[in-house]
């Protein structure tokens, strides 16, 4: 192995889940950098692999980030692992990235799980596009801003919630967007994997304060384009003359509700003289 740093991706849930790629990166590298590395020891254990790890998390990524990358340089291998899943995604391991771009160190991913795809996969709504929103802000302010600027968001959105967090973003979401589909996928590759597919208000109403546990992703539908309301051309020709009666000139009246409804002027203007 060429000094590097690899990207590697571990089980959420189902240690069967690694692979023997990720198995021999792991075995091979000089060092592990982990979120914790009490939770990644269990997961070396398993595999019968020995390894000198450091701790890399959110509190000592940049001090801790300059010294993965000066011991890469140096001639050293290191592999970069989270808790659970994909490194690098809605997690300190970004910032590890950034910093070997910058200093020139080649990354290699080594694929894994990803609880957002598996999530999605599942969900039973639309996966040809998708945008993924990470964690919801537990500040009632920014949390609110966030919720607003995806409004009319129209591919299906992803988030990652704690269980006790879940009741109030369940009523937050049903508030933001009113009544969509909603699937609450828990405890991906676990004993109690489960897919509860329901929709924004129901789930607000009736599944906010029942309990739900484990770790839990929520795919939730994209704004649908607003379907036009129907016209005859009798309709149309009766808002026409509601116009007219208001003050509008026939001409005029004809030519905004043929843009309304989808009639040619003339059809209206006739119908109206």
């Amino acid at each position: 192995m060429m000094s590097k740093l690899y990207v590697v991706g571990t089980p959420i849930g189902n240690l069967s889940d690694l692979s023997p790629r990720a198995v021999e990166t792991l075995s091979e590298v000089d060092f592990i950098a982990a979120e914790d590395t009490r939770v990644t020891l269990k997961l070396l254990n398993h595999f019968g692999i020995k390894k000198p790890m450091v701790s890399y998390y959110e509190h000592n990524k940049r001090e801790r980030g300059e010294i993965i990358c000066a011991r890469i340089l140096k001639g050293e291998t290191c592999a970069i692992v989270t808790d659970a899943g994909m490194p690098c995604i809605s997690d300190p391991g970004e910032d590890l990235i950034k910093l070997c771009e910058e200093k020139g160190i080649q990354t290699i991913v080594i694929p894994g799980p990803s609880a957002v795809i598996s999530a999605l996969a599942v969900s039973g709504l639309e996966t040809g596009r998708f945008c993924f929103e990470g964690f919801l802000s537990v500040n009632k302010k920014s949390r609110k801003e966030h919720l607003e600027s995806l409004k009319n968001e129209r591919r299906t959105m992803i988030f990652y919630e704690a269980p006790h967090k879940l009741p109030s973003t369940l009523k937050d979401l049903y508030s933001a967007f009113g009544e969509r589909k909603l699937s609450i996928v828990r405890e991906i590759t676990k004993i109690h994997e489960e897919v509860i597919r329901t929709t924004t208000k129901t789930a607000a109403e009736e599944l906010a304060d029942s309990g739900i546990k484990g770790e839990i992703v929520l795919v939730l539908e994209g704004k649908k384009d607003e379907e036009k309301e129907s016209y005859t051309l009798e309709s149309a020709v009766e808002l026409a003359k509601k116009l007219v009666e208001n003050g509008a000139k026939t001409s005029e009246a004809a030519k905004e509700i043929a843009s309304l409804t989808g009639f040619k002027k003339n059809e209206i203007y006739k119908e109206l003289i």
